[in-house]
């Protein structure tokens, strides 16, 4: 046994093992978060006695503010996953499928949680294993011209982003009315 020969072939291995580890955790989180119904659960009342007026006023903080902030990261994730993934593809395709991909996640939370965590790791998990099965697949200058034509979408990605709050609203008013699926089931 040589050290340096151990090393040269187990180098490989040891980044593979790293980066396969990094991204599933990472994967693992992101689709555990987007998954959820109630993305932000701070209930302030409960934590430090926050009365009625400041409650409301976080509330709209949480979909006003924090809100916009993390459908934009979702929303970059997925397009850049789906760039990376899409031999072929317009960004403007790109980004209509990573929006859809999102509003869809978002609403199946409303429906079922389970489902939605489902959609939302389905697409980083498929690109884990094109990636293993053919390392050729990708070609990183096409992914890369493909995200320099991005900010030419801006107003594209403006409207997306109106879209996806507009549904947060609308699900967030439905769910007063109509009971949780999970809810449902239980009875």
């Amino acid at each position: 046994m040589n050290w340096n020969e151990g090393y040269l072939v187990l180098k490989p291995l040891i980044l593979f093992v790293i980066g396969m580890l990094v991204y599933s955790i990472f994967v693992f989180k992101f689709y555990r978060f987007l998954g959820r119904r109630n993305i932000f659960e701070l209930d302030l009342k409960k934590k430090y006695g926050v009365g009625k007026f400041l409650g409301v006023v976080w509330y709209g903080i949480e979909h006003i503010l924090l809100f916009p902030l993390f459908v934009f990261i979702w929303f970059a994730v997925v397009s850049v996953l789906l760039m990376i993934l899409g031999k072929n593809q317009t960004a403007s395709g790109i980004l209509l499928i990573s929006m859809a991909l999102v509003a869809t996640v978002r609403i199946t939370a409303y429906y079922h949680e389970d489902l939605s965590r489902d959609l939302a790791k389905m697409l980083p998990f498929v690109l884990l294993g094109v990636f293993l099965i053919d390392i050729g697949f990708f070609d990183w200058s096409a992914s890369w011209e493909l995200l320099k034509s991005v900010p030419a979408l801006w107003k594209t990605i403006v409207y997306y982003l109106v879209f996806i709050i507009a549904l947060e609203f609308i699900l967030r008013i439905l769910s007063f009315i109509v009971p949780k699926r999970e809810e449902k089931e239980k009875k």
